[in-house]
């Protein structure tokens, strides 16, 4: 009765979500994690609080033995810009939760949100893509916090940009709309030229604008691969934030995980990563490796199987210091990531009088496309402003609004969330799967016997990414024969295996004395395990 009334409670909470109009606020978030915990096969915890007073949080979604079958994680908020990648990890977790057949062979992790402060401002009065989090930071390195931050110079409540009339100016109106700015040959144009820059001032003078904002550490900028020491949004060391260091705490116990999806911008599911193979043999390894790459392509072909939109002006494979990068090169499980949507190609314009072609950019397609989907409020027009820094210039203030490059119209979340729900079911499919086939007791002279079986990973996926066996740090196959140590007279009682490929078949083989029932098992927690009673 209490699982139906949860699943009632649940289907409720999804009804609102998916009926609403806009990206929900931390409220509505903290609302419907309360509702999936009410679902039995849901487990909600928090790991800790940020320095804003916000709950970092994890639902673990199974059946029975969750810490000893393959598990999945995914994890949304890795930049509190994108948005859309909160909704896309809760609207997993709410499907998942009541699908019991996928329950009984996976589990998964789910940490909706870590990026909270970041993600709020979504919600602020003043709306600008923020990165970090609620802790103070010197960026700039001068000894003072937070001194120049954004400034909203229109009153309009978003922070845009700046354009300044320059001679030295590096960048041009596109020809085809002059909304957008292109930076161009400045020894081959005759335009007008312009300098950009973030709305703001340049409160401490020193010729950058916004430079020390009102923000502090980036989730994504923040983890131990390539840390961007010295950088803004980094902190002074890796790992340095609550939210990270408890993250890397719950992970390093959850020995079942094989496989990471990160909702975020970098992107290896649209495009598999390359290997290289200089980079890959260094002592610090800096490619993936090549068994690892493979498997890429091949997650990569299901994926673009899977999901309708195909990728346009996607390079991103990642950046210094972000999560998806660690759970691989640092912590050796499979990692895949995905922005969950980019910008569609638009339509060519066939009406365009541009003498000059020049190549649409991010900002111009985009323009295009939300014309073509009759998107009206995705731009402040320019403006002329008198601004402190600039007296006696042309200054406008204006540009493509925050957030809507990286984040869809609401209304089409739905249809994504249940594509890359759909993916992630079908990775699931993948996973490493042992089996025993094969069995003969054979009987020998003088009361011994003869056991012989095959061990099968009867799946798509290796037991072991390339890296994490490298490494040694995933838990190797363990093979466990319950007979007395002193009635094996051939074999070993525990054998351990470093990894399986796909579809390999391992040969065992013992010589045993005696009578009654034996047991075999064989497996690791991110392999799940296969047993085979013997009877003798």
């Amino acid at each position: 009765m209490k699982q139906i009334t949860a699943i009632l409670l649940l289907i409720l909470v999804q009804s609102f979500a998916f009926s609403q109009e806009d990206y929900p606020d931390l409220k509505e978030i903290s609302k419907r994690l309360k509702a999936l915990d009410k679902n039995s096969n849901v487990d909600l915890s928090t790991l800790t609080k940020t320095e804003g007073g916000n709950d970092i949080q994890v639902l673990k979604i199974g059946k029975k033995d969750l810490d000893n079958k393959p598990a999945i994680a995914i994890l949304g908020g890795a930049e509190g810009y994108h948005v859309l990648s909160v909704e896309l990890a809760l609207q997993f977790a709410e499907r998942i939760s009541t699908n019991e057949e996928a329950l009984d062979k996976t589990t998964f992790y789910v940490f909706p949100n870590m990026s909270p402060e970041a993600y709020a401002q979504y919600h602020n009065k003043l709306k600008y893509e923020r990165r970090g989090n609620a802790s103070s930071l010197d960026h700039d390195r001068d000894g003072k916090l937070s001194e120049d931050p954004y400034e909203d110079l229109n009153n309009d409540g978003i922070i845009t940009q700046i354009r300044v009339q320059s001679p030295l100016g590096k960048y041009a109106e596109h020809p085809e709309d002059k909304r957008v700015m292109i930076e161009v040959d400045t020894t081959s144009t005759n335009a007008a030229r312009y300098k950009v820059y973030s709305e703001g001032i340049d409160n401490d003078k020193d010729g950058k604008f916004n430079e020390d904002l009102n923000e502090g550490i980036a989730f994504n900028n923040s983890f131990t691969y390539n840390f961007p020491a010295f950088e803004p949004l980094a902190g002074n060391y890796a790992v340095s934030q609550k939210e990270s260091r408890a993250l890397l705490d719950y992970l390093f116990q959850q020995w079942n995980i094989y496989a990471f999806v990160t909702f975020g911008p970098a992107n290896n599911l649209s495009s598999p990563l390359k290997y290289d193979a200089q980079e890959a043999k260094k002592r610090i390894v800096s490619s993936p490796l090549e068994g690892d790459v493979t498997i890429n392509k091949m997650i990569s072909e299901v994926y673009n199987e899977t999901i309708s939109q195909k990728a346009f002006m996607q390079e991103n494979m990642g950046t210094d210091g972000d999560f998806f990068q660690w759970a691989y090169f640092h912590f050796g499980r499979l990692s895949f990531s995905t922005p969950g949507w980019w910008v569609p190609e638009a339509k060519k314009d066939s009406t365009s009088t541009s003498e000059t072609k020049i190549k649409d950019t991010k900002e111009s397609n985009f323009l295009k496309w939300a014309k073509q989907e009759n998107l009206e409020d995705v731009f402040v027009e320019w403006k002329e402003i008198n601004h402190p820094d600039f007296e006696n210039k042309t200054v406008e203030v204006g540009g493509i609004k925050p957030f809507v490059m990286s984040n869809p119209p609401f209304s089409k979340v739905d249809s994504i969330a249940i594509e890359h729900t759909n993916f992630i079911l079908k990775l699931a499919q993948h996973q490493p799967k042992l089996e025993f086939h094969n069995l003969k007791v054979e009987n020998l002279k003088g009361g011994l016997k003869r056991i012989t079986v095959n061990l099968l990973n009867n799946a798509n996926l290796p037991t072991h990414s390339e890296l994490g066996q490298r490494s040694r740090w995933l838990r190797k196959i363990r093979i466990d024969l319950s007979a007395e140590k002193d009635n094996i007279i051939a074999g070993n009682k525990i054998e351990l295996v470093s990894k399986m490929d796909a579809l390999e078949s391992k040969s065992l083989s013992w010589i045993v004395k005696g009578n009654g029932k034996l047991n075999l098992k064989a497996g690791a927690p991110h392999t799940g395990f296969a047993e085979l009673n013997i009877n003798l």
